[in-house]
């Protein structure tokens, strides 16, 4: 395949979508209401985006001055930064060009990002207040990630014990293709970038299932059934793939199926059929086949349509003073969010609607963080 744009921003990773290994024979008929093709801007490949400008919004110097204004005028609200939305964070020029990459995330290719912010020009508490400022226009619900409250996820290296040297979050491992377990959108601010590697990857789920329904169905009929037996956050039967109000909805992750050192699997738990592996191998197959790689640089904030998209990351290696950072959110838009199939109800409820512990952390904290302290060790 050949490349996307010219130059490091993103590029088409792999072969074509006709080189996956696919078994074209008669297999069955799809589920019940599912269709045979997905016509829609989401079911994209890396040659159909023509150009970056098609989903990087790139700020310029008009842009950064309002920007600045706007934290400067929060400031003087006296409010707490996790009160920070369109109307106390006021942005008459970008935030219309914001309210567009909104309705591209949810209803275009399915993700987008901002460029041309310099972490090192801010503070970390007027960094803060600027990411979650601009997200607010994209999606102002924000959602906690984990049991802990976790509202900002700090996602960095982490080998001081094997357990966090594992975890997703602090492993400088690859990982395979998955979805956040909720999350309608989800978006990270990149302060700092590795030495080498960390790409961020992603692919269309949207052309995953294009592929199979042509080739595979029998698969789609698989990934459709309620009985995947997902682990994580809790134990659930459930599909991996819905089909409602016109729209497909992808949600699973390996280790939510197959368990990790960091999270093992229960023995007494079901273990995943041949069939369904050979349909998580599928998507992984055709998502690689068909992915795209952007070359992120410090000061990115992406925003990625979970329930449409896939990502993932390769490893990487942080240096002696270029170490990866990444600060994570997960996001939904009363205006432009999508209906949650009922399986996938509980974890969005947890993530958006309970009410209970927020924690805000503007830096990366020990595992047992005691609330009273304000800085890490």
């Amino acid at each position: 395949m050949s490349a996307l744009v010219s130059g490091p921003i993103s590029r088409a990773a792999v072969a074509p979508i006709t080189d996956v290994n696919v078994n074209l024979v008669a297999a069955p008929a799809l589920p019940s209401g599912f269709p045979s093709h997905l016509d829609s801007e989401l079911a994209w490949t890396p040659a159909s985006l023509a150009v970056a400008a098609d989903f990087i919004l790139r700020l310029n110097e008009d842009d950064i001055t309002e920007v600045n204004a706007a934290v400067a005028h929060f400031k003087t609200l006296d409010q707490d930064g996790d009160l920070v939305e369109p109307t106390n964070f006021p942005l008459p020029t970008l935030g219309p060009k914001l309210e567009k990459l909104s309705r591209e995330v949810h209803n275009g290719k399915g993700f987008s990002v901002i460029r041309g912010l310099k972490p090192a020009s801010y503070p970390v508490e007027d960094l803060s207040l600027v990411y979650l400022g601009l997200s607010s226009y994209i999606a102002e619900q924000r959602g906690r990630q984990d049991k802990r409250g976790n509202m900002l996820v700090h996602i960095v290296a982490d080998n001081s014990t094997k357990l966090a040297a594992e975890h997703h979050r602090h492993s400088n491992k690859s990982i395979t293709f998955h979805h956040e377990e909720a999350g309608d959108v989800i978006s990270w601010l990149t302060r700092s970038t590795a030495a080498a590697g960390g790409k961020c990857i992603i692919s269309s789920a949207y052309t995953v299932y294009n592929v199979l329904a042509a080739t595979r169905p029998d698969i789609i009929r698989t990934l459709a059934r309620s009985d995947w037996p997902f682990a994580l956050p809790r134990f659930q039967c459930r599909p991996v793939i819905f089909y409602q109000d016109n729209r497909l909805i992808m949600n699973f992750g390996r280790a939510a199926l197959l368990g990790n050192e960091a999270h093992p699997r229960s023995k007494n738990l079901p273990s995943l059929t041949s069939s369904q592996m050979e349909a998580l191998d599928a998507i992984e197959s055709i998502a690689r086949a068909t992915e795209m790689e952007i070359q992120t640089q410090a000061g990115d904030i992406h925003f990625i349509n979970n329930l449409a998209i896939l990502h993932r990351r390769e490893g990487f290696a942080d240096g002696p003073t270029e170490k990866r950072h990444l600060v994570r959110m997960r996001l939904r838009s009363s205006r432009e969010g999508w209906t949650i199939p009922t399986a996938l109800e509980h974890e969005w409820e947890r993530a958006f609607k309970e009410q209970g512990t927020k924690n805000w952390h503007l830096d990366p904290m020990p595992d047992f963080y005691f609330p009273l302290r304000s800085q890490p060790n």
